[in-house]
């Protein structure tokens, strides 16, 4: 079995202090990278997604719901898009991000690319190129763009795992019924 480890949009504005913060998303970053530092050789590949927005439509609004528009966030090349600090020691593990959501909402890394030396390559077609079978996903937030990478792993035919101690969500009753959501489509949630 070859298992990849998918780090889910641990950046500035999703964490304490950002324009769409998740409390703990900075206590995960830091425990991603004890994790990658810990179990690096479980692991035959290690990527992570970020949000990356240039003009994504009515997914910000000056007046969000909260439900599918949100505050201006992780917009491209600003600060508030870069990766918390305490995920370095990880990222220097990290073979490839994939950027989502430049001209529309995108919840799942699936949605998005990254840039190889030759062309522009999708997430699941990385990991079919590597002959991953099986992924872990960590990150924020849990109930949001967690639980789409998750669920689009599956769909992907991946044997998946949510570690949830190494995520943070939004509120706890999304949190909740993300949760059910992700082990009725076969999904493993574990602490």
């Amino acid at each position: 079995m070859t298992r990849a480890l998918i780090i889910v949009d641990v950046q500035l504005d999703f964490c304490e202090g950002g324009s769409l913060a998740v409390e703990g998303g900075t206590a995960v970053a830091a425990g991603i990278s004890e994790h990658v530092a810990r179990h690096r050789e479980d692991y035959a590949v290690v990527v992570a997604t970020a949000d990356w927005h240039i003009d994504p439509g009515d997914h910000w609004s000056d007046e969000p719901d909260f439900v599918d528009s949100w505050p201006v966030h992780c917009e491209a090349e600003t600060v508030g898009a870069e990766f918390r600090p305490e995920l370095a020691p990880a990222l220097d593990q990290v073979q490839a991000v994939f950027r989502k959501g430049q001209y529309a909402a995108a919840y799942s890394g699936f949605e998005g690319f990254t840039d190889t030396a030759d062309r522009r390559i999708g997430l699941a077609d990385y990991l079919r190129e590597r002959e991953v079978t099986s992924v872990d996903v960590v990150g924020i937030a849990t109930d949001h763009c967690v639980r789409a990478t998750a669920l689009d792993a599956r769909t992907e035919g991946l044997d998946t795992t949510v570690l949830l101690g190494l995520t943070a969500g939004v509120a706890p009753d999304s949190t909740t019924a993300a949760l059910a959501e992700l082990r009725a489509a076969g999904v493993t949630v574990r602490s």
